[in-house]
């Protein structure tokens, strides 16, 4: 659902909140250090794929933001402050350290392209809901995903893995601005991982 469609307070809570809480599910549970597979596949995690040191919580400390249920959605206050939060996520950093690397990473499907024999092109994001439900989270957790060939057998929010070699490259879409793209990748059902 576009940011535009969700209530600016509804949308400024949900961005607080998730920030707030470290709201990434697949990232909060514990997965083992980073291994190689056979395939040549180092297994990341989604915080690896933001900067030491970037924090857009920083942004709600700087403008003073407590309790965001204050806010009246109409307040150019608070349209101020949703656009730069937008802005900031947007531009999110990427880690120029993962570039060109061969990795594999889960998340949730979200649908961009699809013909007869499956998704030929979509975002994997690190928690159900994101882009569709809730507002788009920062560039740095929204990977674009090309398949070597077409994802079939999968609907949106469907949680897989994804391995490819991983550029950073920011693209747009009505779903959210990407700051990785992961091309070339092959798309399987999620299974986790082995302990």
């Amino acid at each position: 659902m576009p940011t535009s469609a969700l209530p600016r307070r509804q949308w400024l809570q949900c961005a607080a909140g998730l920030l707030a809480a470290g709201a990434l599910p697949l990232a909060a549970q514990p997965l083992p250090k980073p291994t190689t597979n056979s395939a040549g596949y180092t297994e990341i995690r989604w915080d690896d794929l933001v900067p030491k040191g970037w924090d857009p919580a920083k942004l709600l400390k700087d403008k003073g933001l407590g309790d965001t249920a204050m806010l009246i959605d109409g307040d150019p206050k608070t349209q101020a402050l949703m656009q730069q939060m937008r802005e900031v996520w947007d531009n999110a950093p990427t880690e120029p350290a993962l570039n060109n690397t061969r990795v594999k990473l889960p998340g949730y499907l979200v649908p961009l392209e699809e013909v007869a024999e499956g998704h030929t092109e979509f975002l994997l994001v690190p928690y159900f809901g994101a882009c569709i439900h809730t507002p788009p989270p920062p560039a740095n957790q929204i990977v674009l995903v090309v398949p070597a060939k077409p994802a079939g057998g999968l609907r949106s929010m469907d949680t897989v893995w994804v391995s490819g070699v991983l550029k950073t490259s920011r693209n747009n879409s009505a779903m959210g601005t990407t700051g990785y793209r992961l091309e070339a990748a092959l798309v399987e059902r999620y299974k986790p991982p082995a302990r």
